[in-house]
């Protein structure tokens, strides 16, 4: 009976996976970038500037950017996403038949690696994948909490979204790998603080000095001239003003925008609840934890990265990109869990349970959530 329960999962395994490179293919020979594309012409020519890191990389190699790169990139960032998730799958929970549904679940989600295919030339993978290179490293040493913090800073140099999109996350990963597993030194706590100060202090400085400071004109002009010969990037230009666009006009477009945008939220809670498997079990680990005060940190921390996305949600009107973000900040903080001490095993999702199938099996049907609205 387990072994024919298994074919079912092992076959959803297969499809998420051709899905996911099928998808892939068809993204780059069917979709034009635009606003992916016009990330990468904008460097510091005009000084500080915000989401202008990977522009400025960028501009280190070529004068000329091509639209290609936009995938090269994203592909990349993709890959490499996959092939650590993985990795930290095997590590967490190990590929078993056991462990089948759990992989189906999370990487067969729309809200993850599908949805970070549609969002191809975006920058909230980085986030993703900083972060499991963080559940993955060593948590030995101060080292640990210097490298989240150096990390988060070029996250949010990256894009400064990231401040509240995935720096909430990495900073409860340091938490409860490094501060929760070992006797607490002043010195590490105040090192730890400082830290935190300084990420504080380096998206304050986004926002208060990162807007292009030349005109409209001027500035359209400068990325004109990084365009690839021969490219018509009348579409990529167009998004040139969100240079310009103050944290004020970010909140009116969104609050204007709004009752268009969450026409369709009623469709997040059906595909969250198609999760409820996973939800089950991401509860019993919380749980199976062995100390009391460790439950209460994750609950809080889980608190405080959803009160985070509220904040997103209320100041940029990308919905279906957030919500996809905060389930994968999910995920992460499961894997972050499973890394505390625990006094019992929390029971995995059973083979044979043919709602936890049902629902994996509509999850796999759906290709992605989308960036604005659902699908």
């Amino acid at each position: 009976m387990t072994g024919g329960a298994f074919i079912h999962w092992r076959r959803l395994i297969a499809i998420n996976a051709a899905i996911i490179i099928g998808y892939t293919i068809y993204k780059i020979v069917h979709d034009t970038p635009n606003l992916e594309y016009i990330h990468l012409l904008v460097d510091y020519h005009f000084g500080f500037t915000k989401r202008a890191l990977i522009g400025a990389l960028v501009s280190l190699g070529t004068d000329r950017v091509p639209p290609w790169l936009v995938y090269a990139l994203g592909g990349t960032a993709l890959f490499a996403t996959t092939g650590l998730y993985l990795l930290l799958f095997k590590k967490t929970f190990g590929f078993s038949q056991t462990t089948a549904p759990l992989l189906v679940f999370i990487a067969g989600s729309p809200f993850f690696l599908k949805n970070f295919v549609k969002t191809i030339g975006y920058f909230d993978i980085y986030g993703c994948l900083f972060a499991i290179v963080m559940l993955l490293v060593p948590a030995r040493s101060f080292a640990f909490v210097v490298l989240a913090a150096c990390g988060s800073i070029v996250l949010i140099l990256i894009h400064h979204i990231h401040m509240l999109l995935y720096v909430p996350t990495i900073a409860v990963i340091v938490v409860t790998r490094y501060y929760l597993v070992q006797p607490p030194h002043k010195a590490s706590l105040v090192l730890g603080i400082v830290m935190a100060g300084v990420i504080g202090i380096a998206f304050a400085a986004i926002q208060i000095y990162g807007n292009v400071r030349v005109s409209s004109d001027d500035f359209v002009h400068y990325v004109s001239s990084r365009v690839g010969r021969g490219i018509d990037a009348t579409g990529a230009l167009e998004f040139a003003f969100i240079w310009h666009r103050t944290l004020g006009d970010e909140i009116r477009a969104t609050w204007q925008t709004m009752p268009t945008n969450l026409s369709s939220a009623w469709v997040y809670p059906i595909l969250i609840a198609l999760h409820a498997p996973l939800i089950r079990y991401f509860r019993d680990s919380i749980r199976a934890l062995t100390s009391p005060d460790h439950r209460r940190v994750v609950l809080a921390a889980l608190v405080l990265i959803g009160l985070g996305y509220l904040v997103i949600c209320v100041t940029v009107f990308d919905y279906a990109r957030w919500v996809s973000s905060w389930a994968v900040c999910m995920v992460l903080m499961l894997h972050a869990v499973k890394q505390l001490p625990a006094s019992s095993r929390a029971t995995p999702i059973a083979l044979d349970d043919k709602r936890a199938l049902g629902c994996a099996i509509v999850l796999t049907a759906i290709p992605r959530v989308g960036i604005i609205r659902p699908f």
